[in-house]
């Protein structure tokens, strides 16, 4: 019955939501039709007044925005990479160029990195003009990204590299480039993160170490312009933004894997368990015996003596019956297919009381017992669960400001990518938030705002309530929003929610009328037999104990055993009220 009640609520969920679709079907929502890919539209091509690029005038430690002589500060890699796994090597063949975005662009004149080249590596770098040292500072790092294609596959994070006495080998620039952080978005198959990894010495052995940020922020994976931040502050705290928003914030001595500091104590690898040490809490009664009364042999349950035939049991009639309206198929033939016989259905006559053979009911046996085990009593000799003793970590150190990174000498990207014309731009590297707000007003915020008047021109909405109307095509109104909304959970499933809660709600709603169907039918199934089943139970009540059966729990068995009985009880023995 519980279940049936379970499915009833789903069921009523989903007349819910078909009402809300209903309610709203006549006013307006952000909802959009199917996208338009790149290259499916003339991007540029519209009536939007687009502003123009103005080059800023912020400074700071590293500021590019790839306005003039980019390809004098710039370095394409030629090196090659070697992968760990099976050995192959690949060369950074990955083409790069300056030039406007060709889809959404969002500023005339603004001009980005784009690595061009599909399903190959990218590597790039070029030297800060001032090496950073962020001791006991703030650092802020910020970018924009722009998938033009959008992002299935491939990376878009960038690494500042840090500074060597040596110097940066700017042409051999590759995945073994010693980096103080990586930051930035990565989305392929089930991965989807903004990076943020920074490069720690440990002080003891001076061996490097990552250090990953845990439950990183999902990326952005659309084809408009998309700005991340990295913020951290010498009280070791930390900020991402993404678009301004902040996305993920923490403490580099908290929430990296592995942590930055080792534990101060460590298990002692030369200490081992005594072979005499007991770790069971609970033993049998060595002194408890079992009762002389006690049988183990007794069934579980037995025949009921006192029951008696009830006064309509159809002894002579059948549970089932051929099916008298069934008729033998005229390409029947006997010699190849045999005799035919009609299909047994439940006998009518049967259908309010019981047929057949009359049997006694079985019933919970009271001298039933089971199979005796001594009690259990705590173990006297038990002295709990064994664990190696603490010694102080000869590897033991505490760096208390890892904040303090490694003197950046130079920016990069170095990256792997199926698609194309991933482009970046408006770079800033210092310790000024007020000054990367300011770039970000400047450039971003303007072409971010243009570049979704682009995207809403290029995929305009359909006339509601006459061009989709879930009244005159519900099919087709269903499928649109849900790809809709498949495309913003893609992007970030939080705001695809926030955006479109009705879908949201109506896929809740789907989801709980299946399962309610589902509890509808076991609840169905679990609360009578089959038709035929029951037919045959009212013919012959002979239930046999298997050894199965004795083995479980008493009690749970009676209460199941009572429960059952008391049912049957009602149609196969009479009850003498009146001698009470």
């Amino acid at each position: 019955m519980a279940r049936i009640k379970l499915g009833l609520v789903g069921l009523l969920a989903l007349s819910t939501a078909v009402s809300m679709v209903n309610a709203h079907e006549g006013h307006h929502h952000e909802e959009q039709a199917e996208f338009n890919l790149p290259g499916d539209a003339q991007y540029g091509a519209s009536d939007i007044e687009v502003a123009d690029f103005k080059p800023t005038t912020i400074k700071a430690p590293f500021l590019e925005q790839f306005s003039q002589n980019w390809s004098d500060r710039w370095t394409a890699s030629e090196a090659t990479k070697e992968t760990s796994a099976e050995g192959e090597v690949f060369s950074y063949v990955g083409q790069w160029k300056v030039e406007e975005p060709t889809v959404y662009p969002g500023l005339k004149g603004d001009l980005g990195l784009v690595a061009k080249s599909p399903a190959a590596h990218h590597a790039i770098s070029a030297s800060l003009p001032q090496v950073v040292d962020n001791k006991d500072k703030t650092l802020v790092v910020q970018y924009e990204v722009k998938a033009q294609q959008g992002l299935e596959c491939g990376g878009a994070y960038m690494k500042l590299l840090t500074d060597s006495p040596e110097g940066i080998k700017f042409k051999e620039f590759s995945n073994d480039t010693p980096y103080t952080i990586m930051f930035g978005p990565d989305k392929c198959g089930g991965t989807n993160k903004v990076h943020f990894i920074f490069r720690h010495k440990n002080p003891i052995t001076g061996v490097y170490e990552e250090k990953h940020l845990q439950s990183a922020p999902m990326a952005k994976v659309n084809s408009l312009t998309n700005l991340y931040t990295l913020i951290v502050k010498p009280d070791q705290s930390f900020e991402i933004k993404i678009n301004g928003e902040v996305a993920s914030s923490g403490s580099l001595l908290e929430n990296f894997q592995p942590p930055v500091n080792p534990p101060k104590e460590i298990d002692d690898p030369k200490d081992f368990k005594p072979e005499d040490w007991v770790e069971v809490a609970k033993i049998p009664d060595p002194k408890a015996k079992k009762p002389a009364d006690w049988d183990e042999d007794a069934p579980a349950r037995i025949v009921d003596e006192d029951a008696t035939m009830p006064a309509d049991w159809l002894e002579d009639e059948e549970a089932e019956i051929p099916d008298p309206e069934a008729v033998k198929p005229e390409d029947w033939d006997d010699d190849e297919d045999g005799d035919w016989i009609a299909a047994s259905v439940p006998n009518p006559k049967c259908e309010n009381q019981g047929c057949g053979k009359w049997e006694n009911p079985m019933i919970s046996n009271p001298a039933y017992k089971g199979k005796w085990s001594a009690p259990m009593i705590d173990n006297p000799d038990y002295k709990g669960v064994w664990a190696p003793r603490k010694i102080p970590n000869p590897s033991f150190f505490e760096d208390k400001h890892p904040s303090n990174f490694d003197k950046i000498g130079a920016v990069g990207f170095e990256i792997w990518t199926m698609q194309k014309d991933i482009l970046f731009d408006n770079i800033y590297i210092g310790h000024s938030e007020k000054d990367a707000e300011a770039l970000a007003a400047e450039t971003w915020e303007i072409k971010h705002a243009t570049e979704k008047k682009l995207e809403e021109k290029a995929n305009p909405r359909p006339d509601e309530p006459e061009a989709l109307s879930f009244q005159k095509d519900p099919i087709k109104f269903v499928t649109h929003h849900l790809q809709d909304f498949i495309e913003l959970v893609r992007e970030d499933p939080m705001n695809a929610i926030h955006h479109r809660p009705m879908v949201a709600a109506v896929i809740a709603a789907v989801v709980g009328v299946t399962l309610g169907l589902v509890l509808i039918v076991v609840g169905l199934m679990t609360a009578a037999p089959s038709t035929s089943e029951a037919a045959r139970g009212k013919a012959k009540k002979n239930d046999e104990v298997t050894a199965d059966d004795e083995n479980e729990s008493r009690e749970s068995e009676e209460a199941e055993v009572d429960a059952a009985e008391e049912k049957v009880l009602r149609k196969r023995t009479t009850v003498v009220e009146d001698d009470e």
